[in-house]
Protein backbone atom coordinates (compact mmCIF):
# COMPACT_ATOMS: atom_id res chain seq x y z
CA UNK A 1 0.00 0.00 0.00
CA UNK A 2 1.47 3.03 -0.98
CA UNK A 3 -0.83 5.87 0.28
CA UNK A 4 -2.54 6.31 3.60
CA UNK A 5 -5.11 9.02 4.29
CA UNK A 6 -5.62 9.23 8.69
CA UNK A 7 -8.76 9.49 10.10
CA UNK A 8 -7.01 11.94 12.87
CA UNK A 9 -5.98 14.79 10.77
CA UNK A 10 -5.61 17.28 13.40
CA UNK A 11 -1.59 16.43 14.37
CA UNK A 12 -1.66 20.05 16.44
CA UNK A 13 -4.28 19.28 19.24
CA UNK A 14 -2.84 15.62 19.76
CA UNK A 15 0.91 17.00 20.30
CA UNK A 16 -0.56 19.95 22.66
CA UNK A 17 -2.34 17.22 24.80
CA UNK A 18 1.14 15.15 24.50
CA UNK A 19 2.74 18.17 26.07
CA UNK A 20 -0.10 18.42 28.46
CA UNK A 21 0.05 14.75 29.60
CA UNK A 22 2.95 12.48 28.99
CA UNK A 23 6.16 12.83 31.18
CA UNK A 24 8.73 14.47 29.61
CA UNK A 25 11.49 11.85 28.94
CA UNK A 26 13.09 13.00 25.32
CA UNK A 27 12.91 15.17 22.70
CA UNK A 28 11.00 14.50 19.96
CA UNK A 29 9.68 15.87 16.46
CA UNK A 30 6.13 16.94 15.61
CA UNK A 31 5.00 14.42 14.57
CA UNK A 32 2.62 11.42 15.24
CA UNK A 33 2.90 8.51 14.35
CA UNK A 34 -0.38 6.63 13.47
CA UNK A 35 0.15 2.95 11.57
CA UNK A 36 2.56 0.96 10.29
CA UNK A 37 2.69 -1.76 7.38
CA UNK A 38 5.74 -3.65 6.69
CA UNK A 39 8.90 -1.38 6.08
CA UNK A 40 6.76 1.76 6.33
CA UNK A 41 5.11 3.87 9.24
CA UNK A 42 2.35 6.85 8.54
CA UNK A 43 2.00 9.75 10.72
CA UNK A 44 -1.39 10.86 11.50
CA UNK A 45 -1.03 13.86 8.41
CA UNK A 46 -0.41 10.85 6.02
CA UNK A 47 3.08 11.32 5.47
CA UNK A 48 4.93 8.20 4.66
CA UNK A 49 8.44 7.28 6.74
CA UNK A 50 10.59 4.27 5.59
CA UNK A 51 11.93 3.06 8.85
CA UNK A 52 15.60 2.21 8.91
CA UNK A 53 15.09 2.30 13.08
CA UNK A 54 12.94 -0.67 13.45
CA UNK A 55 11.53 0.88 16.69
CA UNK A 56 14.83 0.11 17.92
CA UNK A 57 15.92 -3.06 16.69
CA UNK A 58 12.33 -4.27 17.82
CA UNK A 59 9.99 -4.55 14.86
CA UNK A 60 12.02 -7.78 13.35
CA UNK A 61 9.04 -8.92 11.17
CA UNK A 62 8.36 -5.39 9.66
CA UNK A 63 5.16 -3.52 11.14
CA UNK A 64 2.30 -5.11 11.62
CA UNK A 65 2.53 -8.24 10.53
CA UNK A 66 -0.19 -10.78 10.13
CA UNK A 67 1.85 -13.69 12.55
CA UNK A 68 1.27 -11.07 15.08
CA UNK A 69 -1.98 -10.31 14.57
CA UNK A 70 -3.30 -13.70 13.90
CA UNK A 71 -1.79 -14.78 17.23
CA UNK A 72 -2.92 -11.73 19.21
CA UNK A 73 -5.97 -12.53 18.03
CA UNK A 74 -6.51 -16.79 18.19
CA UNK A 75 -4.96 -16.01 21.94
CA UNK A 76 -6.67 -13.45 23.32
CA UNK A 77 -10.06 -15.04 22.74
CA UNK A 78 -8.58 -18.63 24.36
CA UNK A 79 -6.72 -17.35 27.57
CA UNK A 80 -5.22 -13.59 28.18
CA UNK A 81 -3.76 -14.44 31.44
CA UNK A 82 -3.47 -17.37 33.77
CA UNK A 83 -1.42 -15.49 36.61
CA UNK A 84 2.51 -16.71 37.22
CA UNK A 85 1.27 -19.46 40.06
CA UNK A 86 0.30 -21.81 36.93
CA UNK A 87 2.31 -23.20 33.92
CA UNK A 88 0.16 -22.65 30.93
CA UNK A 89 0.55 -24.27 27.66
CA UNK A 90 1.92 -21.62 25.28
CA UNK A 91 4.69 -20.78 28.50
CA UNK A 92 5.94 -24.01 28.24
CA UNK A 93 5.60 -24.30 24.07
CA UNK A 94 7.42 -21.07 24.05
CA UNK A 95 9.97 -22.57 26.21
CA UNK A 96 10.54 -25.37 24.46
CA UNK A 97 11.36 -23.94 21.11
CA UNK A 98 13.53 -21.35 22.56
CA UNK A 99 15.72 -23.85 24.45
CA UNK A 100 15.85 -26.26 21.02
CA UNK A 101 16.81 -23.40 19.02
CA UNK A 102 19.80 -21.93 21.82
CA UNK A 103 21.17 -25.15 23.44
CA UNK A 104 19.97 -23.92 26.52
CA UNK A 105 18.07 -26.03 29.15
CA UNK A 106 16.01 -23.49 31.38
CA UNK A 107 14.23 -20.42 30.21
CA UNK A 108 12.81 -17.26 32.74
CA UNK A 109 10.13 -14.91 30.73
CA UNK A 110 10.14 -11.16 31.04
CA UNK A 111 8.91 -8.56 29.82
CA UNK A 112 11.68 -5.64 28.94
CA UNK A 113 15.39 -6.38 28.59
CA UNK A 114 16.18 -4.65 31.51
CA UNK A 115 13.64 -6.91 33.77
CA UNK A 116 15.94 -9.71 31.97
CA UNK A 117 19.14 -8.54 32.46
CA UNK A 118 17.82 -8.17 36.08
CA UNK A 119 16.99 -11.78 36.15
CA UNK A 120 20.64 -13.01 34.69
CA UNK A 121 22.30 -10.59 37.35
CA UNK A 122 20.23 -12.01 40.09
CA UNK A 123 21.24 -15.26 38.84
CA UNK A 124 24.70 -14.89 39.03
CA UNK A 125 24.62 -13.21 42.57
CA UNK A 126 22.76 -16.53 43.56
CA UNK A 127 25.31 -18.30 42.48
CA UNK A 128 28.07 -16.20 44.03
CA UNK A 129 26.34 -16.60 47.20
CA UNK A 130 26.03 -20.41 46.88
CA UNK A 131 29.17 -21.02 45.25
CA UNK A 132 31.85 -18.32 45.84
CA UNK A 133 31.46 -17.06 49.19
CA UNK A 134 29.15 -14.19 48.84
CA UNK A 135 30.48 -12.89 45.44
CA UNK A 136 28.23 -10.12 44.29
CA UNK A 137 30.30 -8.35 41.73
CA UNK A 138 29.60 -8.41 37.99
CA UNK A 139 32.18 -7.06 35.02
CA UNK A 140 30.68 -5.07 32.29
CA UNK A 141 32.65 -3.10 29.57
CA UNK A 142 32.37 0.90 29.18
CA UNK A 143 29.62 1.89 26.44
CA UNK A 144 27.74 -0.99 27.29
CA UNK A 145 24.19 -0.75 27.64
CA UNK A 146 22.04 -3.20 29.59
CA UNK A 147 19.03 -0.59 30.47
CA UNK A 148 16.92 1.79 32.60
CA UNK A 149 16.23 0.06 36.18
CA UNK A 150 18.29 1.60 38.91
CA UNK A 151 20.62 -1.65 38.83
CA UNK A 152 20.82 -2.07 35.11
CA UNK A 153 22.31 2.01 34.74
CA UNK A 154 24.68 1.25 37.19
CA UNK A 155 25.63 -1.73 34.77
CA UNK A 156 26.02 0.15 32.20
CA UNK A 157 29.11 1.80 30.87
CA UNK A 158 27.97 5.27 30.14
CA UNK A 159 29.88 8.06 31.65
CA UNK A 160 27.07 10.58 31.88
CA UNK A 161 25.01 8.34 34.04
CA UNK A 162 27.84 7.91 36.54
CA UNK A 163 26.01 10.17 39.30
CA UNK A 164 22.29 10.29 37.65
CA UNK A 165 19.83 9.37 40.33
CA UNK A 166 22.44 8.99 43.20
CA UNK A 167 23.36 6.78 45.09
CA UNK A 168 24.29 4.41 42.56
CA UNK A 169 23.44 0.58 42.96
CA UNK A 170 26.84 -0.85 43.95
CA UNK A 171 28.48 -4.06 42.70
CA UNK A 172 29.41 -3.46 38.86
CA UNK A 173 32.93 -2.40 37.74
CA UNK A 174 33.39 -1.55 33.78
CA UNK A 175 36.66 -2.34 32.23
CA UNK A 176 37.27 -1.37 28.48
CA UNK A 177 36.00 -3.55 25.86
CA UNK A 178 38.39 -5.80 24.10
CA UNK A 179 41.09 -5.41 26.73
CA UNK A 180 41.82 -8.90 28.36
CA UNK A 181 44.17 -7.37 30.62
CA UNK A 182 42.09 -4.31 31.62
CA UNK A 183 39.27 -7.63 32.71
CA UNK A 184 41.81 -9.57 34.52
CA UNK A 185 42.86 -6.47 36.66
CA UNK A 186 39.36 -5.97 37.60
CA UNK A 187 38.26 -9.96 38.06
CA UNK A 188 39.05 -10.26 42.60
CA UNK A 189 37.28 -12.43 45.05
CA UNK A 190 34.02 -10.63 44.99
CA UNK A 191 33.34 -11.13 41.47
CA UNK A 192 30.82 -13.41 40.35
CA UNK A 193 30.47 -12.65 36.39
CA UNK A 194 31.65 -10.94 33.58
CA UNK A 195 28.24 -9.62 31.20
CA UNK A 196 28.86 -8.51 27.37
CA UNK A 197 27.27 -7.28 24.93
CA UNK A 198 28.74 -8.96 21.36
CA UNK A 199 27.88 -5.81 19.50
CA UNK A 200 27.14 -2.80 21.58
CA UNK A 201 24.23 -1.19 20.46
CA UNK A 202 23.72 1.88 21.84
CA UNK A 203 27.36 2.09 22.28
CA UNK A 204 27.95 2.60 18.51
CA UNK A 205 27.78 -0.53 17.04
CA UNK A 206 31.04 -1.92 18.07
CA UNK A 207 31.49 -5.67 18.34
CA UNK A 208 33.53 -7.55 20.55
CA UNK A 209 36.99 -9.55 18.83
CA UNK A 210 36.86 -13.26 18.50
CA UNK A 211 40.46 -13.92 20.53
CA UNK A 212 39.18 -11.68 23.20
CA UNK A 213 35.74 -13.01 23.71
CA UNK A 214 37.83 -16.88 23.62
CA UNK A 215 39.81 -15.47 26.62
CA UNK A 216 37.13 -14.40 28.27
CA UNK A 217 35.44 -17.56 28.42
CA UNK A 218 38.70 -19.21 29.03
CA UNK A 219 39.25 -17.08 32.27
CA UNK A 220 35.52 -17.21 33.84
CA UNK A 221 36.10 -21.00 34.01
CA UNK A 222 39.37 -20.42 35.29
CA UNK A 223 38.17 -18.23 37.88
CA UNK A 224 35.07 -19.99 38.30
CA UNK A 225 32.39 -17.19 37.63
CA UNK A 226 29.94 -16.78 34.70
CA UNK A 227 29.67 -15.61 31.76
CA UNK A 228 26.29 -13.43 30.64
CA UNK A 229 25.90 -12.34 26.79
CA UNK A 230 23.37 -9.84 26.74
CA UNK A 231 21.97 -10.52 23.58
CA UNK A 232 18.94 -8.03 24.13
CA UNK A 233 19.51 -6.39 20.42
CA UNK A 234 21.64 -8.76 18.93
CA UNK A 235 19.87 -12.10 19.58
CA UNK A 236 17.37 -14.13 17.03
CA UNK A 237 18.45 -13.08 13.88
CA UNK A 238 19.59 -9.76 13.80
CA UNK A 239 23.42 -10.26 13.48
CA UNK A 240 22.93 -12.71 10.25
CA UNK A 241 22.99 -15.65 13.13
CA UNK A 242 19.88 -16.36 15.30
CA UNK A 243 21.91 -15.67 18.32
CA UNK A 244 25.41 -13.76 17.76
CA UNK A 245 27.74 -15.93 20.17
CA UNK A 246 27.26 -17.92 17.03
CA UNK A 247 29.80 -15.65 14.77
CA UNK A 248 32.13 -16.31 17.89
CA UNK A 249 31.61 -20.42 18.47
CA UNK A 250 31.51 -19.49 22.23
CA UNK A 251 28.85 -20.08 24.39
CA UNK A 252 27.80 -18.05 28.02
CA UNK A 253 26.36 -19.78 31.14
CA UNK A 254 23.69 -17.26 30.90
CA UNK A 255 22.36 -15.79 27.86
CA UNK A 256 19.71 -12.50 27.70
CA UNK A 257 16.72 -11.79 25.01
CA UNK A 258 14.59 -9.22 24.26
CA UNK A 259 13.43 -6.90 21.28
CA UNK A 260 13.33 -8.94 18.47
CA UNK A 261 11.91 -12.07 20.40
CA UNK A 262 8.33 -9.76 20.66
CA UNK A 263 8.64 -8.01 17.06
CA UNK A 264 7.00 -4.90 19.28
CA UNK A 265 5.27 -7.20 21.90
CA UNK A 266 7.16 -6.26 25.53
CA UNK A 267 8.92 -9.52 26.13
CA UNK A 268 12.32 -10.75 27.00
CA UNK A 269 13.70 -13.60 28.47
CA UNK A 270 16.79 -15.18 30.44
CA UNK A 271 18.09 -18.57 29.19
CA UNK A 272 20.25 -20.85 31.47
CA UNK A 273 22.33 -24.19 32.07
CA UNK A 274 21.15 -26.68 34.43
CA UNK A 275 23.60 -26.29 36.89
CA UNK A 276 22.32 -22.61 37.00
CA UNK A 277 18.39 -23.68 37.72
CA UNK A 278 18.99 -21.81 41.59
CA UNK A 279 15.95 -20.39 42.10
CA UNK A 280 13.91 -20.88 45.42
CA UNK A 281 10.18 -19.38 45.43
CA UNK A 282 10.13 -15.95 46.25
CA UNK A 283 13.65 -15.15 44.50
CA UNK A 284 12.28 -14.27 41.23
CA UNK A 285 8.95 -13.40 39.52
CA UNK A 286 5.93 -11.33 38.50
CA UNK A 287 2.37 -10.58 37.23
CA UNK A 288 3.41 -10.88 33.71
CA UNK A 289 5.69 -13.58 33.45
CA UNK A 290 4.97 -16.28 30.79
CA UNK A 291 1.43 -14.99 30.42
CA UNK A 292 -0.01 -16.66 27.34
CA UNK A 293 -0.46 -13.37 25.35
CA UNK A 294 2.97 -12.52 25.59
CA UNK A 295 3.96 -16.65 24.96
CA UNK A 296 1.58 -17.18 21.77
CA UNK A 297 3.70 -13.70 20.27
CA UNK A 298 6.78 -14.86 21.29
CA UNK A 299 6.42 -18.35 19.33
CA UNK A 300 5.02 -17.10 16.18
CA UNK A 301 7.89 -14.58 15.79
CA UNK A 302 10.37 -16.70 16.53
CA UNK A 303 8.95 -19.23 14.23
CA UNK A 304 8.79 -17.19 11.52
CA UNK A 305 12.44 -16.28 12.39
CA UNK A 306 13.52 -20.04 11.97
CA UNK A 307 11.17 -20.99 9.52
CA UNK A 308 11.95 -18.24 6.81
CA UNK A 309 15.32 -18.18 7.43
CA UNK A 310 15.28 -14.53 8.26
CA UNK A 311 19.02 -14.75 10.04
CA UNK A 312 20.41 -15.81 6.29
CA UNK A 313 18.39 -12.93 4.58
CA UNK A 314 19.39 -10.66 7.51
CA UNK A 315 23.15 -11.61 6.38
CA UNK A 316 22.75 -11.22 2.92
CA UNK A 317 20.85 -7.69 3.01
CA UNK A 318 23.43 -6.96 5.57
CA UNK A 319 26.54 -7.71 2.89
CA UNK A 320 24.43 -5.65 0.41
CA UNK A 321 24.10 -2.61 2.43
CA UNK A 322 27.62 -2.68 3.55
CA UNK A 323 28.98 -2.93 -0.16
CA UNK A 324 26.44 0.10 -1.15
CA UNK A 325 28.24 1.85 1.62
CA UNK A 326 31.14 1.51 0.72
CA UNK A 327 30.95 2.71 -2.60
CA UNK A 328 29.08 5.81 -0.92
CA UNK A 329 32.47 6.02 1.65
CA UNK A 330 34.96 8.12 -0.37
CA UNK A 331 32.86 10.38 -1.94
CA UNK A 332 30.91 11.53 1.25
CA UNK A 333 33.68 10.86 3.97
CA UNK A 334 32.01 8.02 6.08
CA UNK A 335 34.61 5.72 7.59
CA UNK A 336 34.33 2.88 10.09
CA UNK A 337 31.45 0.66 8.23
CA UNK A 338 30.87 -1.59 11.06
CA UNK A 339 28.39 -4.36 12.47
CA UNK A 340 27.24 -7.23 11.69
CA UNK A 341 24.01 -8.81 9.74
CA UNK A 342 21.36 -5.50 9.86
CA UNK A 343 23.06 -3.86 13.14
CA UNK A 344 25.15 -1.54 10.92
CA UNK A 345 26.96 1.90 11.55
CA UNK A 346 29.35 4.26 9.68
CA UNK A 347 30.72 7.40 11.06
CA UNK A 348 30.65 10.53 9.04
CA UNK A 349 33.35 13.20 8.52
CA UNK A 350 32.13 15.66 11.39
CA UNK A 351 29.68 15.34 14.22
CA UNK A 352 26.81 16.02 11.61
CA UNK A 353 24.80 12.98 12.66
CA UNK A 354 21.71 14.52 14.56
CA UNK A 355 21.40 16.65 11.41
CA UNK A 356 21.36 13.78 9.11
CA UNK A 357 18.78 11.74 10.95
CA UNK A 358 16.96 15.22 11.14
CA UNK A 359 17.13 15.36 7.45
CA UNK A 360 16.46 12.54 6.88
CA UNK A 361 13.33 12.67 9.05
CA UNK A 362 11.96 15.27 6.75
CA UNK A 363 12.63 13.22 3.70
CA UNK A 364 10.68 10.51 5.00
CA UNK A 365 13.31 8.77 6.19
CA UNK A 366 14.29 7.11 10.26
CA UNK A 367 17.74 6.73 10.83
CA UNK A 368 19.44 6.47 14.66
CA UNK A 369 22.37 8.66 15.33
CA UNK A 370 23.36 7.16 18.62
CA UNK A 371 26.14 9.95 18.80
CA UNK A 372 27.15 12.87 16.95
CA UNK A 373 29.14 11.38 14.52
CA UNK A 374 27.52 8.15 13.68
CA UNK A 375 24.84 6.38 12.21
CA UNK A 376 23.12 3.06 12.97
CA UNK A 377 20.83 1.75 10.71
CA UNK A 378 18.86 -1.61 12.22
CA UNK A 379 15.75 -1.94 9.56
CA UNK A 380 13.47 -5.05 9.90
CA UNK A 381 14.78 -8.37 9.14
CA UNK A 382 12.16 -8.17 5.96
CA UNK A 383 13.93 -5.86 4.36
CA UNK A 384 15.06 -5.89 0.72
CA UNK A 385 17.38 -4.50 -2.00
CA UNK A 386 14.89 -2.01 -3.05
CA UNK A 387 14.16 -0.95 0.28
CA UNK A 388 17.85 -0.58 0.96
CA UNK A 389 18.52 1.28 -2.39
CA UNK A 390 15.59 3.49 -1.60
CA UNK A 391 17.22 4.44 1.87
CA UNK A 392 20.58 5.23 0.40
CA UNK A 393 19.40 7.73 -2.34
CA UNK A 394 17.29 9.72 0.37
CA UNK A 395 20.86 9.39 2.55
CA UNK A 396 22.83 10.75 -0.63
CA UNK A 397 20.68 13.25 -1.12
CA UNK A 398 20.79 14.91 2.52
CA UNK A 399 24.32 14.24 2.78
CA UNK A 400 24.82 16.23 -0.78
CA UNK A 401 23.22 19.12 0.99
CA UNK A 402 25.27 18.67 4.01
CA UNK A 403 27.96 20.87 4.67
CA UNK A 404 31.29 18.59 5.93
CA UNK A 405 33.55 20.21 8.03
CA UNK A 406 36.67 21.26 6.49
CA UNK A 407 38.82 19.01 8.31
CA UNK A 408 36.64 15.75 7.57
CA UNK A 409 37.63 15.13 3.25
Amino acid sequence: MNTYTSTHQDTASLLEEAQRSLLFTANRPDIVMERGEGMYLWDTEGKKYLDFIGGWAVTCLGHSPVVIRDALFNQATTLVNASPSYYNKRQIEFASLLTRLSGYDRVYFASTGAEANEGAVKLARKFGAKHRQGAFEVITTINGFHGRTLAMMAATGKKHWETLFAPKTPGFKHVPQNDIDALLAAIGPDTCAVMLELVQGEGGVHAVETEYLKQVRKVCDEVGILLIFDEIQTGLGRTGKLFASEHYGVDADIMTLGKGIGGGFPLSAVLTREKLNLFEPGDQGGTYIGQPLGMAVGYAVVNEIVQHDLSGHAARMGQYLVERLHQMADKYGLTRIRGKGLLLAFDLPGEQGAEVAAACLAEGLLINSPNPRSIRLMPALIVTEAEIDTMLETLESVLDRTEAPSEGR
